[in-house]
């Protein structure tokens, strides 16, 4: 008898979490809309849309737990293709619309970079470091807004090292620099398209050619539906704000807005005291597009996180470890500056507008990977 009433009583009681979790994404969903609905009404339309773009990026990425890390890091300890396959993926359809608009709209802008010392010095560090604090922008992004602890004591020394990074990028700019070079301007969007599609191919056969034997971390075809859902954003995102996704300008202005409100004066630096950036310094966050999308992708990862109840993990870290992913995290934002863009800014939307810095980076930056992997083996991290 008590065997068959607590029978009857497991369904619901299995049901109550599930149904809490809908309930809190429901209420989610309602603060993402009328997120959209006081962005418009305070910016404008423009930022209200990228509202809405920011959270699709974070829905894409926390949803199939699409990771540009990851991605990179599974290939070189176990020579599983898809991440990078999916990456690449993502780059070709965002490159297929974004650089015809390029060439036929001159007041759109691309992820254009120069080449210069502090690219290769930084994309190099970016690379080891994203391995040591399991996350580059995108990906600390939307782990800080899945509640993974490790991502948000992350998080904060990201945004400081952008800042820092950026003040003092002019310095670094001083030691050698080459203009940005564009390849829709250099070779036109047909031949620019035909070069980087072969490019993604080769790149892609080679992995192929070298891949291991073991099952992929990433089942089913969600990668794939991420990966095309963020270049179609992507490409939205350029269409929208004028300019490509980026990640790293958005944290750097929050923190010299921190550092502007504890008193800081930085209207001298040779950054951030220019007219461009005192004008972002002295207006509201929302106006800056990077920073909208960055919120709504921190938004957007938690509502995917909680329909899939997945939000919060628990994780225990020997206190080296923590050590050693804040510290990462600060490398992470002031070597991102010195490199123009992390893995979205540089690498994604880098390659996705012709940009030959983007090609740079990754070279750069997958270089570095290779020894943050080694890192993280020595701190003990897994893979």
């Amino acid at each position: 008898m008590a065997t068959a009433l607590t029978s009857s009583l497991t369904p619901s009681a299995a049901s109550a979490p599930r149904q809490g979790l809908r309930r809190a994404a429901s209420l989610l969903l309602t603060a993402s809309l009328a997120g959209f609905a006081v962005i418009t009404w305070l910016v404008g339309w423009r930022q209200g849309l990228l509202w809405l773009i920011g959270l699709g990026y974070g829905v894409m990425l926390a949803s199939a737990a699409f990771g540009f890390t990851t991605g990179w890091r599974v290939w070189i300890t176990r020579r599983d293709p898809k991440g990078l396959w999916a990456q690449f993926a993502g780059i070709a359809v965002a490159m297929v619309l974004s650089v015809p608009l390029l060439a036929t709209h001159p007041e759109l802008q691309g992820a254009d970079g120069p080449l210069s010392i502090s690219l290769l010095l930084g994309a190099f560090v970016f690379g080891a470091a994203m391995q040591v604090a399991d996350g580059c922008g995108s990906g600390t992004l939307y782990k800080a807004g899945l509640g993974h602890p490790v991502s948000l004591a992350v998080l904060p020394a990201f945004v400081f090292g952008s800042f820092l990074g950026a003040a003092q990028l002019p310095a670094w700019l001083a030691l050698g620099t080459l203009p940005p070079v564009n390849l829709v301007h250099v070779l036109g969007a047909g031949w620019t398209l035909a070069a980087q599609l072969g490019a993604l191919a080769l790149l892609a056969a080679v992995l192929w050619r070298w891949r291991g034997p073991g099952p992929s971390r990433w089942n089913g075809s969600a990668v794939w539906w991420a990966a095309i859902g963020l270049g179609l954003l992507a490409a939205a995102n350029l269409v929208v704000a004028g300019q490509p996704w980026g990640i790293v300008y958005g944290l750097g202005l929050w923190g010299a807005k921190l550092a502007q409100a504890l008193g800081i004066d930085l209207s001298h630096n040779a950054f951030w005291g220019l007219p461009a950036q005192q004008a972002q310094l002295h207006a509201t966050v929302l106006a800056d597009n990077t920073s909208v999308t960055d919120l709504g992708l921190l938004l957007g990862a938690l509502l995917a996180a909680s329909w899939k109840g997945k939000a919060g993990p628990a994780v225990r870290l020997p206190a080296r470890q923590w050590v050693a992913s804040i510290a990462a995290g600060l490398l992470l934002g002031y070597s991102s500056r010195l490199a123009f863009g992390c893995n979205v800014g540089a690498y994604f939307s880098g390659i996705a507008t012709g940009s030959l810095h983007g090609w740079v980076w990754f070279a750069c930056a997958f270089g570095g990977s290779l020894l943050g992997v080694q890192l993280r083996r020595r701190l003990g991290m897994q893979d």
